[in-house]
């Protein structure tokens, strides 16, 4: 029996499920190509953000939701019956770990929400990052017993991993190519469709857990590198010898060398979580747990610590103990220009800081919400707090911070992202 659907777009209803760092910018995107959009979220606050025309992330502004709501294309809301008579819906809900094993539990409760409004001809797919199998195991099985539907047969679903990197301006949720998959040949044909509706470029994947996997490579590619030019950055110190510089030299290599850079650890909600899935995954099917992803996670989650440890040593060799010095730390976002401290390496930092008794203030120009438990936070940089300041520790690189000004006024610079230059600066 042949789906039947909707192909006016100015007609079809795309549900979303998620309106965070996913979610809303996918949700931008369908309005400006047409579709009538439904961003769904069970975050009473954040949908009442979104419907005052104010934007929770910092990838969408808050004139782009104000003109979608304006047009009456884009309805946010956290009542679940607004969700009936959907086309097409999109699953954008946070996966993380708990206890070291992948919580799914969001995916589970989108997926019995849309099962109660899934009807003949509808798409659904996933974009959240789960293990491979996640959508046919797990997923198709609770839209077909919330629907009394049948995947394939009654209604198409997919799977399409989210390639969000928040705050790069020259890669857009348009620009990236978009992997795509489908549990069957219908199901890919609509998945495509849809998204060669949003995105300039559709990569086609041979298989849903071939795409699943492909999209924790990606990130475990990334955290393995990290982790490697992390670990040669502390032995590089030891021996005296400039990592930055290494990298530089070492990149002029046109083939078979790809740049990475050390720094204070890895956050957001990528890096530190993905490759715990694909480990997890490893274990459950063979037993085997993957020696790169464990090995890489241990040394990642102990720079923290190193950074610390290096601060301390640059105070005594400056005659002054880290307990009740000042330590000015500028960036707590785990990333350059933006906002967001999910799993951010900054915070574990601050946190070791206090402990060993130092009084900390932290500046961010980008960071909007902050639990400043312990010390001081504050979104403008005084000059004052650079010149009482023992050490100031660079853990992200914002533009916008008047780093002339760090050089001249601080008295000692521990520069974990080589971002200024100075007699008063000691790097990672």
């Amino acid at each position: 029996m042949a789906l039947s659907e909707n192909t006016d777009l100015n007609r079809q209803k795309v549900v979303i499920i998620g309106q965070g760092y996913v979610g809303l910018p996918l949700a931008m995107r369908c309005v400006e190509a047409g579709y009538r959009v439904v961003g769904y979220d069970t975050d009473e606050n954040k949908i009442e953000a979104l419907k005052s025309q104010v934007s929770p992330i910092d990838d969408v502004t808050s004139e782009q939701i104000a003109n979608s709501l304006s047009s009456d294309s884009y309805f946010p809301t956290s009542n679940p019956i607004d969700l009936k008579d959907f086309d097409i819906a999109v699953i954008t809900v946070p996966t993380p770990l708990r206890d070291n094993r992948p919580d799914t539990s969001f995916i589970e409760l989108a997926g019995s929400t849309i099962a109660k409004h899934l009807r003949t001809g509808s798409l659904v797919v996933l974009e959240s990052t789960s293990y491979p199998g996640t959508t046919q195991e797990l997923l198709a099985p609770i839209l077909e017993k919330g629907s009394g539907l049948t995947c394939g047969l009654d209604f198409s679903l997919g799977f399409s991993p989210e390639r969000i990197d928040p705050g790069n301006k020259s890669w857009t949720l348009k620009t990236t190519p978009k992997l795509i998959s489908g549990v069957d040949e219908q199901s890919l044909k609509k998945v495509q469709r849809f998204y060669e509706q949003i995105v300039d470029t559709v990569v086609v994947s041979a298989g849903v857990r071939e795409a699943e996997f492909a999209k924790l490579l990606e990130n475990t590619y990334r955290q393995v590198n990290i982790a490697l030019v992390n670990e040669l950055a502390v032995h590089a110190n030891a021996l005296k010898i400039d990592i930055w510089e290494v990298i530089r030299i070492a990149a002029t290599k046109p083939f078979g060398f790809a740049p990475f850079y050390p720094g204070p650890g890895v956050g957001g909600h990528c890096l530190p979580i993905d490759p715990e899935y694909l480990s997890w995954k490893f274990a459950q099917s063979s037993g085997q747990n993957s020696d790169f992803i464990k090995l890489a996670t241990t040394v990642n989650k102990s720079m923290p610590s190193y950074v610390v440890q290096r601060l301390i040593h640059g105070l005594k060799s400056r005659d002054k103990d880290l307990k009740n010095s000042k330590v000015l730390v500028i960036g707590l976002s785990y990333k350059k220009n933006s906002s967001d401290v999910r799993e951010s390496p900054a915070l574990e930092v601050i946190e070791n800081l206090v402990k060993h008794g130092a009084a900390v203030t932290a500046f961010d120009p980008f960071a909007k919400v902050m639990n400043s438990s312990g010390f001081v936070f504050v979104s403008r940089l005084d000059t004052s707090a650079l010149k009482e300041s023992d050490a100031v520790l660079i853990l992200t690189e914002h533009d916008g911070v008047n780093y002339e000004e760090v050089v001249r006024l601080a008295p000692y610079i521990f520069d974990i992202r080589h971002c200024v230059m100075g007699q008063n600066v000691e790097y990672l």
